[in-house]
Formats: C-alpha cells, sequence, structure tokens
C-alpha cells in the first residue's frame, strides 16, 4: 500500500487537515514524517493529491470551473458527443442517471452539462474527498455564475459502495434511474502507452474494480431504459456479456444494454 499523508502549509487549513485525518485514518505530515508516496493537500486552490516527485507527475485536484471541463463544457460538441449518444440525450429527454463509478466526476459533469440530472457514487474515500471538495468549490463559484449554477443543481454525491447500493435498490426506488452508467477501474495493463497521471494515481490509491462483472448484473435490475458501460477501445466486454450495440472510438468504447426503448 502506498504511504499516504495529510498535509497543509498554512495554519489556515488546519482544522481541515485535521478533520480529514481522522476521517480517513491517515497522519498528518510533519517535518519529521518519513518519506511518503502521496500527500492530501490543502490550499487556497482546495484539496490536491500531490505525488512524491519520484513519481514523474503533478498534483491533481478535482476542478469543474477551469481547464478542460470549462472547455468542454462550451466547446465539447453537445449531444453530437459520444458520451451523449450512448445515455441517449436528445432534445426531448435529459435523463436521470446513476453514475455508478465517479471518479473525480468528469463524465457526470458533462451529461449534467447537457441537462442530465446526475447522482454519482463514489466508494474511495480519497477520491470521494477529492471530488468532494470540488464540487463544494464548483458551487461557490457558480454563486456568479448561473450557468453554472444550473449545472451543479443537477449533480449529487454520495460516499457508497455501488454493489451495496444497487442490491438495495433493486427491491426499492433507491437506485431508480432511467441511465445507469458504469466506468471500471480495470487493471493496468503493463505494456501499455503511458497512462495519464490520474489513472497512475488511481490505480496505486485504488487499484482495480474487481466487482465491476457484479455491477452489470445489478445495474440491469434497476435501470429503466439502459445500462452503459464505458470501456477501453477492444476491451473485453464487461462479464462476458455482448452489449445490444456499441459505439466505438478510437481509444474509448461505449457498450449499450438496451432494456426499452428511450421516450421520444
Amino acid at each position: 500500500m502506498p504511504i499516504i499523508q495529510i498535509f497543509n502549509a498554512s495554519s489556515a487549513f488546519e482544522d481541515s487537515a485535521r478533520q480529514l485525518s481522522a476521517k480517513l485514518g491517515l497522519p498528518q505530515r510533519t517535518e519529521q514524517s518519513v518519506d511518503y508516496d502521496y500527500l492530501l493537500d490543502f490550499s487556497e486552490s482546495g484539496l490536491s493529491l500531490v505525488p512524491s516527485k519520484n513519481k514523474g507527475y503533478g498534483p491533481i485536484k478535482c476542478d469543474f470551473v477551469g481547464g478542460s471541463h470549462s472547455h468542454r463544457r462550451r466547446f465539447g460538441g453537445g449531444n453530437g458527443q459520444a458520451i451523449a449518444k450512448a445515455i441517449g440525450v436528445s432534445g426531448k429527454f435529459s435523463p436521470l442517471v446513476l453514475d455508478l463509478t465517479a471518479g473525480l466526476g468528469g463524465d457526470a459533469f458533462v451529461l449534467a452539462s447537457l441537462g442530465c440530472t446526475v447522482t454519482m457514487l463514489e466508494r474511495n474515500p480519497i477520491v470521494h474527498s477529492l471530488l468532494a471538495d470540488g464540487l463544494a468549490r464548483a458551487h461557490i463559484s457558480a454563486e456568479d455564475d448561473f450557468e453554472l449554477r444550473d449545472i451543479m443543481q443537477r449533480i449529487s454525491l454520495l460516499e457508497a459502495n455501488s454493489a451495496e447500493y444497487l442490491q438495495k435498490g433493486a427491491s426499492s426506488d433507491l437506485a431508480s434511474a432511467d441511465v445507469v452508467y458504469v466506468d471500471p477501474m480495470f487493471p493496468e495493463r503493463k505494456k501499455s502507452a503511458k497512462v495519464k497521471k490520474q489513472m497512475q494515481a488511481f490505480h496505486a490509491i485504488v487499484g482495480a474494480d474487481l466487482d465491476a462483472d457484479k455491477l452489470l448484473a445489478l445495474a440491469l435490475k434497476v435501470a429503466n431504459y439502459r445500462v452503459v458501460v464505458k470501456r477501453p477501445a477492444g476491451a473485453n466486454y464487461l462479464a462476458d456479456s455482448k452489449p445490444s450495440y456499441a459505439l466505438e472510438g478510437k481509444s474509448t468504447r461505449y457498450d449499450i444494454y438496451t432494456l426499452k426503448k428511450l421516450p421520444t
């Protein structure tokens, strides 16, 4: 397991660092601390996952306001994007989406920007902490940005194990959704090209979603219209279950398991 510590350079974030340390059961870094693999670092710009210098990549932070998220919501292609087509977004239908594997919320934010209402589930406490911090900062920025405010009002986050959540929802309305979305973490391929820094860190901290096959069967019980699974191009089908159809790109494939026709 990697060595992960909580850090705050400024005393202004001492309380936040102490609370996160208690929640995660991770030590706060001091001058005498042993070497670390990652720091959960509080600063003016938010909570970041900072790798040690020998990792070869920089901090990871959830940021819905600037950077790639801002660019994509303005110039990303709207309903013509592959993920929008896979989910079934149209001018007449904006699905309620249950995102079982939220990560840092990139896909959920895209879907919310297209009009979907998205409930995100994230079970890893470190990833959840980064995501919750990003959402909190986005809501603050949204006070002066009406468009962003509308988007953020369509996103919610739960810290939950998706399999357990779906098992409860299969016998109630708890997990009901028009579309269930699954983007599982899979074992890192040793011979693949160098993966993005976020994926390198997530492989080290989160590991593979070994229960991903189980998620598909559970998702099919609670989705109203379809289940969408995001896969690397060329990868096997989840649970060896052939989808109704697939949308394939250069690096990513969306496998769509249809249950009934979408509203028109």
